[in-house]
């Protein structure tokens, strides 16, 4: 539920752009940068998060998450101006932080070796199943009652999956860390240039879809209904791909499938930038788009636990912060773009970006230099305890 919540929210706020700037009095370009505020706090508030929290059970550190998260979105909806709205949103971002990160954690942990990436992918799901349903839906409403009413409406999921996270998730420990525990990662050559290419890798996808609004204008600017049929068309692909990242990812290498998704973003960016001023070809390259979006996050997932060794817990808390670094470059790069360019130039960017991300990921892959010592496996100690 917690996931379903927090991918409604990451989901909707594009196709809500253009109310949200309009009300607030503000461009479309510095009410998408609401989505780099979320995405840098998450970034920084992560890793500090858990390190404060490290001897808290996880079910109160999920369940005070979602409790944060509510209060955010509270500030959202209710926030008179932009500057209100934006603390919400930074608010959100840190309670989002604590729920989404230890409930990865938790599932690397507690998964075989063999089906790592299908746990990741399960716990993903959430935010697949938003993508599909949540979005149109948040959409409808926000057509029927506003761009508040929908945020609204998160206000009050967030709420249920608070009480959901209180009641429902089990009682469970993780080893407790020190910051410079935390900060120790990052001078293991493996982990770090593995966190680099999460900070990157997810950034030509945002890139787009955090301008998505701009994007469908192109070819339907008098349709108030084309961007929730855009976003209903990107969110199945993402619930498609979500459901088969997982099997693929544990039977190849995660770096093949990872490589294999960041080749198809390019083809997709660049058969969007080419059709674009048609509606229906732009839907069938949002789609691409969307199948690949687990694509890339699951398997670097995987691969950053694996070489984590002892410390993956705390190299996949890092990682979560990188993923949202790269939400925060890609909706940078794209308000850049939008603002010098306009609307046609932001696929352009995000082919010519993918391409740059999928050679520095090649460059740098610790699994391609035969003479690195693998990291260690041993799975990291836990205590569960009965709910």
């Amino acid at each position: 539920m917690g996931t379903f919540v927090l991918g409604v929210d990451g989901f909707v706020l594009p196709g809500l752009l253009p109310e949200i700037s309009s009300d607030l009095s503000v461009s479309t370009t510095t009410a998408g940068q609401l989505t780099t505020a979320f995405a840098v706090a998450y970034a920084v508030g992560s890793p500090v998060i858990a390190t404060v929290t490290g001897r808290m059970d996880r079910r109160v550190v999920i369940g005070v998450g979602m409790i944060a998260f509510l209060v955010g979105m509270v500030l959202q909806a209710a926030g008179p101006t932009y500057e209100i709205v934006l603390v919400g949103r930074v608010v959100a971002a840190l309670g989002a932080a604590a729920f989404q990160a230890n409930a990865f954690a938790v599932a690397g942990v507690l998964a075989p070796p063999g089906k790592r990436s299908r746990a990741f992918a399960v716990i993903g799901a959430g935010s697949s199943l938003a993508a599909v349903l949540g979005v149109p839906f948040g959409l409808l409403i926000g057509q029927l009652w506003g761009w508040r009413g929908t945020l609204w409406t998160i206000v009050v999921l967030a709420a249920v999956a608070a009480v959901l996270a209180g009641v429902g998730v089990p009682s469970m420990t993780l080893p407790a860390t020190t910051m410079r525990e935390r900060l120790g990662v990052l001078v293991n050559p493996r982990i770090l240039v593995l966190l680099a290419v999460s900070a990157l890798v997810l950034a030509p996808l945002f890139l787009i879809t955090s301008y998505s609004a701009a994007v469908v204008g192109v070819s339907a600017p008098d349709d108030d209904n084309a961007i929730l049929v855009a976003l209903l068309v990107y969110g199945a692909g993402f619930f498609l791909g979500n459901r088969l990242v997982g099997r693929f990812a544990d039977r190849f290498s995660p770096l093949t499938v990872l490589t294999a998704g960041m080749v198809v973003v390019i083809a997709g960016s660049a058969l969007l930038a080419a059709v674009q001023h048609w509606f229906v070809p732009t839907l069938v390259a949002l789609f691409v788009l969307g199948l690949m979006g687990s694509s890339l996050f699951i398997p670097q997932q995987t691969r950053v636990f694996v070489a984590g060794g002892d410390v993956a817990p705390i190299a996949l808390s890092l990682n979560g912060s990188m993923n949202y670094v790269g939400t925060a470059v890609g909706a940078g790069v794209g308000g850049a773009v939008l603002s010098v360019g306009g609307a046609p130039w932001i696929a352009p960017a995000a082919a010519v970006l993918a391409a740059v991300v999928v050679g520095i990921a090649l460059l740098t892959a610790p699994e391609r230099k035969a003479n690195e010592t693998p990291a260690t496996t041993r799975r990291t100690e836990l205590t569960t305890n009965e709910a």
